[in-house]
């Protein structure tokens, strides 16, 4: 990532105000990320000291920006906080929804936005499966709605799915992968709304197999995660799974893959429906996961996740011009 700038003033894709409505896991990780840029941020939440604990997670999140390019400063500025969602949303050029994914709940909020923010504003909605379609339904200017998700940490993985519901304009679709694209992320465009968008899709099916795995007794959480990180998971960091594939058909491409590896021919033990979620299956994942946490706390493992993934970034963009 490279830095737009760290003057309050700065001006991204027409956007100086910006707003972050809900400011839990990914709202308060957007808000770091916007202030880093030089944006003028805004914070609006109803939970208690949702203010305090939205600036702590912005002064946890600064080290990576910093290690990212995007933040030039050495300290956070205060990111102002609102808890009055209409005065937050009042003079914003995008607000970047993050309520939990409720369908009500985000129904009622984006279409408090809609009624609040100025016309032009563009409502970005973090959602990580909800269609755009839904969310702009109650709205007077659906034209303006749009699906921006991120993935989890939002200030650091580069991937925004920007996904247009029925009634978005264009013009909303451009802005937003120009505006993404201008903090240093990756938006990729989901030529068609479907649910569960293209990442979700294929984290799914890796997650159905990893109930089962447990449920069946085959592999505990720490064996199947050691067979993704130490396996196939180091390659999909650069590759992805079809450049993957089709380097395994070597000169002949993905052509000569699909007749050694013929999807016809290979048995297909993996499951299209996710296990009886039973006491006891819930129970196992706790206990297995909260093992794995060593004498390591929670946040020394997001700690070294953010470092990590940094890090990896910056190889990748050494390494592949990314």
């Amino acid at each position: 990532m490279s830095p737009p700038g760290d003057n309050p003033q700065t001006c991204i894709e027409g956007v100086r105000g910006i707003t972050c409505v809900g400011t839990g896991l990914i709202g308060a990780r957007w808000a770091a990320l916007f202030a880093a840029a030089g944006l003028d941020v805004t914070g609006t939440d109803a939970a208690p000291d949702a203010g305090s604990r939205m600036n702590a997670v912005v002064a946890a999140a600064w080290p990576a920006l910093k290690m990212l390019g995007v933040a030039s400063v050495d300290q956070p500025p205060p990111v102002r906080f609102d808890p009055d969602l209409e005065r937050a949303v009042a003079s914003a050029d995008w607000v970047q929804e993050s309520v939990p994914d409720l369908e009500e709940l985000k129904l009622e909020v984006i279409g408090r936005i809609d009624a609040a923010a100025p016309s032009s504003a563009v409502i970005a909605s973090s959602t990580s499966g909800i269609l755009p379609t839904v969310l702009q339904s109650g709205c007077v200017h659906p034209e303006r709605v749009i699906v921006g998700h991120p993935f989890n940490p939002a200030h650091i993985v580069p991937l925004v799915e920007v996904v247009a519901g029925q009634k978005t304009s264009p013009e909303t679709v451009a802005r937003a992968m120009r505006f993404y694209a201008a903090l240093g992320k990756k938006p990729l465009q989901c030529r068609v709304e479907a649910p569960g968008f293209i990442g979700n899709r294929l984290q799914e099916a890796i997650w159905r197999e990893m109930f089962h795995l447990v449920n069946d007794g085959i592999a505990s959480t720490g064996e199947l995660d050691a067979a993704i990180v130490d396996g196939p998971g180091l390659r999909w960091a650069l590759l992805g799974p079809a450049m993957i594939y089709m380097m395994q058909g070597g000169p002949g491409g993905f052509a000569y893959a699909l007749e050694q590896f013929a999807p016809e021919l290979v048995a297909d033990c993996s499951h299209n429906y996710y296990p009886e979620m039973t006491p006891d299956l819930k129970q196992a994942l706790d206990d297995q996961t909260r093992r794995q946490l060593g004498e390591r706390s929670l946040d020394q493992w997001e700690a070294l996740r953010d470092e990590f993934l940094v890090r990896l970034i910056q190889l990748r963009g050494e390494l592949a011009g990314y």
